[in-house]
């Protein structure tokens, strides 16, 4: 009998738990089916020619370009050229005044004379004076001793006819010794006047006095400012009877179509660079376009403003001459060109925790998980290596802020 009591009380228990549980699943089934469907933004897998890019900024700077500053405060007598001017290498651009040089040359040159008759007076034993006293004193000097040396002949034949002393044949002979050494003396004189040091001193002091020439020719012909290439005359700040000093630029000279570009790449681009990758060159001064390539790839990674960049030189390719000197530019570098390939929007590509890649297709009204691989990426489009088809169609966000799970139910509203 108990038992049977408690059988009794347990089946209702079991009627309104079972009872509970349909009801919730009967909710779920209701919500599930009347629940409105997310929104999301499709796009069609289709084949297109896909471009990567890298942007930078940069400042022209010609191959060859000249421009000279006076050697020292100067006044601007005339000048020859215009603006943008064609210049041919060594045409006459402006003069300075050159008094100043001019006088200073005239004075290293007689510095110049001086030195090198001091140095050849050095070399010979003295000057055509110095040699013309000595060779005179040289002739007396030997006179003398001929002179003496007859005296004391005599002196000594009249000593032994008893008609003169001893005194005076040793008088003489002290005047020939006295003789003799005056002579020495004067050859001496004649041969080492000049040490080998004191002539090694002249050549030097003819040394430094050629210097002296040169540099007052070279100051001198810096006065007279000629171009060294052939060229166009893109800066001129002076003109006739201005006054400049060494800080000064007196005129720019380049040759326009021979130009090349310093480009500052922001470090995560420096890895991709490489030389030949072709350049697309903009200024805002100007309209169109001017193209080049790299010719020298970053070496390192230096501090530009408040970036870190790596510093690529960017060749100029039949530059028509209107990209000035010194212009700022705007650059877009070639990474890589892939034609032809399968892709979808960037927006469609997600990875996992583990980094794999996937998109959401759409089928039958349903997100399907796809995982994929992908070649080139740029700021718009993926390239699909395998997992997908031309023509299917792929998710690429929602419209509201929610995310996508696989399996969900989703209405399509084409666009990015």
């Amino acid at each position: 009998m108990a038992s049977n009591n408690k059988q009794g009380r347990s089946t209702p228990v079991a009627i309104w738990g079972t009872a509970a549980i349909i009801v919730l699943l009967a909710v779920y089934a209701l919500h599930s089916l009347t629940r409105e469907r997310v929104s999301v933004h499709t796009a069609t897998v289709t084949y297109k020619d896909l471009t990567r890019f890298a942007t930078a900024n940069g400042k022209v700077d010609p191959i060859e370009d000249f421009q000279p500053r006076p050697a020292a405060p100067a006044e601007v007598e005339a000048v020859y050229v215009d603006p943008m001017q064609h210049v041919h290498k060594g045409q006459l651009l402006l003069r300075l005044d050159d008094a100043a040089a001019k006088a200073t040359l005239a004075h290293a040159d007689a510095s110049l004379d001086t030195a090198r008759l001091a140095a050849a007076n050095a070399s010979r034993g003295g000057s055509a004076e110095d040699r013309a006293t000595i060779n005179a004193d040289l002739k007396r000097a030997n006179m003398q001793l001929e002179q003496d040396s007859a005296a004391l002949m005599q002196t000594q034949k009249l000593e032994s006819q008893g008609a003169a002393s001893q005194a005076e044949v040793t008088a003489v002979q002290h005047r020939i010794q006295m003789d003799e050494a005056n002579l020495q003396a004067l050859h001496s004189r004649a041969s080492e006047r000049y040490t080998p040091e004191d002539v090694q001193n002249a050549d030097a002091q003819v040394a430094d006095a050629r210097a002296s020439v040169a540099a007052a020719q070279s100051a001198l012909s810096n006065a007279q400012i000629r171009s060294p290439i052939d060229g166009t005359v893109y800066y001129l700040p002076v003109g006739d009877h201005d006054y400049v000093s060494p800080d000064d630029q007196l005129i720019g000279v380049a040759d326009l179509k021979h130009m090349r570009v310093t480009a500052y790449f922001d470090e995560p681009d420096i890895g991709v660079l490489a030389v030949g990758q072709p350049v697309e060159i903009t200024w805002e001064a100007k309209p169109g376009k001017w193209y080049g390539h790299i010719s020298r790839v970053p070496t390192t990674v230096i501090a530009y403003l408040n970036r870190f960049v790596g510093e690529a030189v960017i060749d100029v390719d039949n530059s028509d001459g209107t990209l000035m000197p010194h212009a700022n530019v705007n650059l877009k570098v070639t990474l890589q060109q892939h034609p032809h390939v399968l892709s979808v929007p960037r927006g469609a590509l997600k990875f996992d925790r583990s980094g794999q890649s996937y998109v959401f297709r759409i089928q039958n009204g349903k997100l399907v998980r796809t995982n994929v691989s992908v070649g080139l990426v740029n700021l718009n489009d993926v390239e699909i290596d395998s997992g997908l088809s031309e023509g299917d169609v792929v998710a690429t966000n929602a419209t509201s802020n929610v995310e996508l799970t696989d399996g969900e139910s989703v209405t399509e509203v084409s666009g990015p």
